[in-house]
Order: C-alpha cells, then structure tokens, then sequence
C-alpha cells in the first residue's frame, strides 16, 4: 500500500510538471504570436518605405538623365 502511495504521488508531481509546462507554452506561444503580428506589421511599413525611395531614385535619376541630354 505505501508502494502504491508513493507511485500515485510521483504520478501526480509528473502530471503537475506537465501542467507547468503546458501553461508555460501557452503563455510563449501567446508572446510569440505577438511578437509575429508586430514583425508582420513592420515588415509591411519597411516594404512601403522601400518602394517609396526605390520610386524617388528613380525619379532621381531620369532628371539626371535629363539634365544630361539637354
């Protein structure tokens, strides 16, 4: 009987590990989420940046190009 007593209690100290580590991921994989969607949204503002100077150089250089030509 105390056999089964202390099996039953390492049982329960396992399965309250386990419990531990669950919430524990749960609470990461909520801040990793959030993390992500805060990248996301940065990454979207940079590739907009982007395409606006790519369009200024441009534009940069066909007055170059121009002021060359005439």
């Amino acid at each position: 009987m105390n056999d089964t007593t202390a099996r039953i209690q390492r049982l329960e100290e396992q399965v309250n590990q386990l419990l531990d580590i669950c919430k524990r991921l749960g609470k990461d994989n909520i801040d990793l989420r959030a993390q992500m969607q805060a990248l996301s949204g940065e990454r979207a503002t940079l590739l907009e940046q982007k395409e606006q100077v790519r369009s200024q150089v441009e534009a940069m250089i066909t007055r170059l190009r121009s002021m060359e030509s005439a």
